[in-house]
């Protein structure tokens, strides 16, 4: 329903067009190597592939193609790992219509467009102190997948995945995994 009136908003601007419109992350790439919009707005929370990955592929195989991330997961973290996946453009779903609208303009202009309070809270908050192996383990753990599959999926042994987790809830001064799976993810830092 929120991509359908998304769709309507945009279609409403005589000078926006909108080509597409998908559902999943895993359909974004290979919808827009076909399509060649000039802005996708990309939400974070996708089934399939989760919206920060898929504007980090979209980067690599269009790079013509600008991405904007509409989505309510207005945290620090978040739109650090949105800006290591290059998109151009961060704005929160509860922001007025017309603040869209012009966000989708001013990055198909090829200006950077960030939520400034979201910017303020990002610039005074601390930086992600886990590695990106670190944030990989947690993640996973978050999903699910205890240390075995862990190992099994990223071909570790289980005592260096089990040494990972202790060195994170140490780092994040956390009580245990499921408290730093909490604080991670309350920063922003996994999804």
């Amino acid at each position: 329903m929120l991509r359908a009136a998304l769709v309507a908003l945009l279609e409403f601007e005589d000078d926006l067009d909108v080509v597409a419109d998908v559902e999943r992350g895993d359909e974004i790439v290979s919808t827009a190597l076909r399509t060649a919009p000039d802005v996708a707005i990309i939400d974070i929370d996708l089934p399939g592939l989760d919206g920060l990955s898929a504007a980090a592929d979209l980067h690599t195989k269009l790079p013509s193609c600008r991405a904007l991330i509409l989505t309510s997961f207005g945290r620090p973290g978040t739109l650090r790992r949105a800006l290591e996946a290059h998109v151009s453009g961060f704005i929160l779903k509860d922001a007025p219509p017309a603040t869209l609208v012009a966000a989708v303009r001013d990055v198909n202009a090829g200006r950077r467009v960030i939520d400034p309070q979201l910017a303020m809270a990002t610039w005074e908050s601390p930086e992600n102190p886990l590695s990106r192996r670190e944030t990989e383990i947690l993640r996973m753990a978050a999903r699910g997948a205890d240390p075995a599959d862990i190992a099994a999926h990223l071909y570790l042994s289980l005592g260096t995945v089990r040494n990972y987790l202790t060195s994170i809830v140490m780092k994040l001064n956390a009580r245990n995994r499921v408290d730093a799976i909490r604080i991670a993810s309350e920063a922003g830092w996994i999804p």
